[in-house]
């Protein structure tokens, strides 16, 4: 690949880094492709248990490349309407995967950037980063990104940040929800690798699960077809092989079988 290095560990922690350090990981069409072929590969190989998505360098990512912004100004709408729907693709397949994702976030994650955290199920950051919904600064709007950073800080916290482009830092960062942890930066691979062998102490099968149904919640009233919902995943999930391999280990006291292999 041109713009992604990829490397699956032996314990099925696999680590995609944006591999652009030159423009802080910016991404344009090449990279867009990519990553969607990347996480589409990730998800159907069974010995991937966990996905980390990094940036190489300085940076996590600044977001959309402004050469191909530039390009996509002088573009025809079928051409931009094409791309966006590219661009849209891929998050949704990141959002989508049955692993548990985890961002990785250094330096700053600008844009589209705060998108890829945002789609991604769980985020650490250094304290050092800086993040921004920076669209509007340059006569655009977090369109494509809108509904995962909504659905990562809330309505009223999203239009904040995509109406004032402003920064904010690491700490402010996690009280909002766009990340869940924060350390030192010397700390950070520290920080990953032991979220990953926390998420590999579970049920692969549960997580997907998991996954799946707690995607098509909304925050409100908890209807009867909800209801009917939840009762219906966990009376086919609890009847399932994980489900007993996960009971009899707990009962015979030793560890389940997806954990081997994994410390």
């Amino acid at each position: 690949m041109k713009t992604l290095s990829v490397d699956v560990s032996p314990s099925g922690v696999a680590r995609v880094e944006m591999a652009r350090p030159q423009v802080f990981n910016a991404f344009d069409e090449t990279m867009i492709g990519e990553l969607d072929e990347a996480f589409e590969r990730l998800a159907a190989d069974p010995q991937v248990r966990v996905v980390v998505l990094a940036g190489q360098g300085k940076a996590f990512s600044a977001g959309a490349d402004l050469a191909w912004m530039q390009r996509a100004s002088a573009a025809t709408q079928a051409w931009n309407l094409a791309d966006a729907r590219r661009f849209a693709a891929m998050l949704d397949r990141i959002a989508d995967c049955p692993r548990p994702t985890v961002a990785r976030v250094h330096g700053v994650a600008l844009g589209g950037g705060v998108g890829l955290v945002c789609a991604c199920d769980l985020a650490v950051a250094s304290e050092d980063a800086k993040f921004a919904v920076s669209e509007a600064k340059f006569g655009i709007l977090p369109s494509v990104i809108g509904p995962y950073l909504t659905n990562a800080v809330g309505k009223r916290q999203a239009k904040r940040l995509a109406l004032t482009a402003t920064r904010i830092g690491a700490a402010e960062a996690r009280e909002l929800g766009l990340v869940q942890q924060v350390v030192a930066i010397d700390a950070l691979d520290a920080a990953v690798d032991a979220l990953a062998a926390e998420l590999l102490q579970n049920g692969p099968c549960a997580q997907a699960e998991i996954k799946a149904l707690f995607g098509r919640f909304e925050i409100g009233e908890i209807t009867a077809e909800v209801r009917e919902l939840t009762a219906q995943t966990i009376s086919r999930v609890r009847m399932g092989d994980e489900a007993r391999e996960g009971f009899a280990a707990f009962f015979a006291k030793r560890p389940p079988p997806w954990t081997k292999g994994s410390a």
